[in-house]
C-alpha cells in the first residue's frame, strides 16, 4: 500500500470538522470547594494547571467560596472567565450537586402556616 497524496486531501475536511467542534463538548460541572486543581483545570475553560492551583490554594488558605463570583478574589481569575464558567461551578456539597449562589433558594411553600386538611374520601 503506498501513501498517495492526494487521499490526504480528502481527510482535510473530517479532521477540521472535528477539531472545531471537539471544543464544543461539554465538561461535568465542577465543585470548587472540593475539587482537587486537576480537575479544575480540565472542567473549567480557559482554566489551566497554574490557575486551578492558584484557586486551590485560595481555598486553603481562605476557606470554602461561598459564591461563584468569589473567585475573582484569587489572582488570575478574571469575570469574564468566571462569566464564561458560570454554568459548571459548583459550590455545594457533591451529593446535592448544589449549583452556586447564581439563584437565592426559593422558600419552602407554606412556610409558616398550617396545611389544609386532605378531603375524607367518599
Amino acid at each position: 500500500m503506498s501513501f498517495k497524496p492526494r487521499s490526504f486531501k480528502n481527510w482535510i475536511p473530517t479532521l477540521l470538522a472535528t477539531l472545531l467542534l471537539t471544543p464544543l463538548v461539554q465538561a461535568e460541572p465542577v465543585n470548587v470547594n472540593t475539587a482537587d486543581a486537576t480537575a479544575l483545570a480540565k472542567a473549567l475553560n480557559g482554566i489551566g494547571p497554574a490557575k486551578a492551583k492558584a484557586i486551590v490554594s485560595y481555598r486553603e488558605k481562605n476557606g470554602p467560596f461561598k459564591s461563584v463570583d468569589q473567585l475573582a478574589m484569587v489572582d488570575g481569575i478574571t469575570q469574564k472567565l468566571i462569566d464564561k464558567n458560570r454554568a459548571d461551578i459548583r459550590l455545594g456539597s457533591d451529593k446535592g450537586g448544589e449549583k452556586g449562589a447564581e439563584k437565592p433558594a426559593a422558600p419552602s411553600p407554606g412556610a409558616g402556616s398550617t396545611a389544609k386538611p386532605a378531603k375524607p374520601a367518599s
